[in-house]
């Protein structure tokens, strides 16, 4: 741990009646809202760094370690429960990334509910003014008035784009994933707990995530570990949507013969698979994808499951901890992360292009984001449909994957498209 000088208790406790994790998260807490429930938590107990990123295995085992060296009192005994640490971690795994454990988590599951607190177990000379922070209530109007600018002029990102359908041609590349940005700059500072309450009423299926002016609604969940349970939902190939149910059913249908869109779809398909059959005893991976439908935009995507088992201890990557000897989520996603979905293929060679041409440092875009609890059990999504928000400043980002056969006006037109999920919470003129 980062903050060593306290040995901290975990305290949970069932809750009465549905939170409201927004109203929990405040201003400046930490959020993780999806269908099935979710955490907000606030103030800091501790402190984890990850100097080596998610390359470094024993660091990403120790993080496991240092939430079972938490004394715990767990009355509830579901995931989320206890000590968890919170974090959205940077793209780049070769990246330093930083985690927290926070002070008070609220949160709630398959109609249950709960508060946990992390306290020092005794006094400290020296600390006084041990609280348990609560939310931070928004101050001020929002702002009415903005400009917008893109880190690329259209005319040069399409050729961005052209550059790397042709390095895909050469054979140097099967697929690329290239992303643009847009900065906003609004008269006053943005209310972060209402632009997430935007993003709840617009993409209610959406992971509603916010950690340290890191905020989106991501589609997207990189993994899910629930005892020996793993999930995985990869997007790849995309379509809009209309709003007329006839033209939409055509879009979709076109989405789902596109040979273009399959492809790149299945590229992140098989990587998963490599990544997660050496630590599963059986993997389940439909032959075909399915369709997740957005406000709007369409999506392909692929909804794999798997049973963590045997296969672990082969790979020789289990983790001696309280996770039972399978890999921890944090683990799980340092096996997997990047996927093709945000990276390309081959992974090394198509980040070092993206990189290239780009013109701007990814930061926490499109890594990933999410928690994990003493348990090693948690979710993490991708951190995509996102913005870094700093006062009267935004960034926001939209990638697209490009593959043999991609159009360069096409591909602005997705980037477009994406882009108007943080537009929608964030411009309100």
């Amino acid at each position: 741990m980062t903050s060593p000088v306290l040995k901290l208790r975990a305290h949970t406790v069932a809750l009465d009646g549905a939170p409201d994790l927004l109203a929990e998260a405040g201003e400046s807490g930490y959020l993780w809202r999806e269908e099935a429930g979710g955490l907000a938590a606030t103030g800091v107990a501790a402190g984890i760094d990850l100097p080596g990123g998610l390359g470094d295995a024993a660091a990403i085992r120790d993080v496991l370690a240092s939430l079972a060296d938490i004394e715990t009192v767990d009355e509830v005994g579901l995931p989320g429960c206890g000590p968890v640490v919170i974090g959205a971690l940077p793209f780049d795994p070769a990246a330093p990334g930083h985690l927290i454990v926070p002070q008070r988590v609220v949160g709630c599951r398959d109609g249950r509910a709960w508060v946990t607190t992390v306290s020092p177990v005794e006094s400290v000379p020296g600390v006084v003014d041990w609280r348990t922070e609560g939310p931070v209530r928004p101050s001020g109007s929002p702002p009415d008035h903005f400009s917008l600018t893109a880190s690329m002029p259209h005319a040069d990102w399409k050729a961005v784009v052209a550059g790397a359908v042709d390095a895909i041609k050469r054979g140097e590349l099967r697929k690329v994933v290239l992303a643009r940005r847009v900065d906003i700059t609004g008269n006053r500072p943005f209310v972060v707990s209402d632009v997430l309450a935007r993003l709840q009423a617009l993409y209610p299926s959406c992971m509603i995530f916010s950690v340290d002016g890191f905020l989106g609604a991501s589609p997207e969940l990189l993994i899910r570990r629930t005892g020996d349970l793993v999930e995985s939902h990869p997007l790849a190939g995309t379509v809009a949507r209309s709003g007329d149910t006839r033209s939409d059913e055509a879009l979709i249908a076109g989405l789902m013969g596109s040979k273009k869109a399959r492809h790149e779809h299945q590229v992140v398909v098989d990587e998963l698979r490599a990544a997660l059959a050496p630590v599963c005893t059986e993997l389940v991976i439909p032959d075909h994808p399915s369709v997740m439908g957005l406000r709007n935009v369409s999506h392909l995507g692929t909804r794999i499951s798997g049973r963590l088992g045997a296969g672990a201890a082969r790979a020789g990557r289990a983790a001696e901890s309280a996770a039972g000897g399978l890999p921890s989520a944090l683990e799980l996603v340092a096996m997997v992360h990047p996927t093709p979905a945000v990276g390309g293929n081959p992974t090394a060679a198509a980040i070092r292009y993206a990189a290239d041409v780009e013109g701007f440092d990814r930061g926490r875009y499109a890594g990933p984001v999410g928690w994990m609890d003493s348990r090693g059990d948690g979710a993490f999504a991708l951190g995509i449909r996102c913005a870094e928000v700093s006062g009267a400043r935004a960034r926001i980002y939209a990638g697209n994957g490009v593959v043999a056969g991609s159009d360069p006006d096409e591909e602005l037109a997705e980037t477009q498209l994406k882009l108007q999920a943080l537009l929608a919470a964030l411009v309100r003129p």
